[in-house]
C-alpha cells in the first residue's frame, strides 16, 4: 500500500491518497501559496516586464 504523500503515513481511504483530513489540508495549502509550481516555458507576459 502506497504511502501518505506529506508524512509518510498509512493512507485511510477516506482522504486518499492521504492518511488524514489533516494532511489533505496542508496539501492544498502548498498549491495555494505557491510551494508546488508547474514550470512552464512560455515566454513572459509584456505587461509583466518593466522597460
Amino acid at each position: 500500500m502506497a504511502a501518505c504523500p506529506i508524512c509518510g503515513g498509512r493512507v485511510e481511504p477516506r482522504y486518499r491518497p492521504f492518511c488524514s483530513r489533516a494532511c489533505a489540508d496542508r496539501d492544498l495549502a502548498h498549491w495555494l501559496t505557491g510551494a508546488y509550481r508547474i514550470p512552464t516555458q512560455e515566454p513572459a507576459d509584456s505587461d509583466d516586464v518593466e522597460s
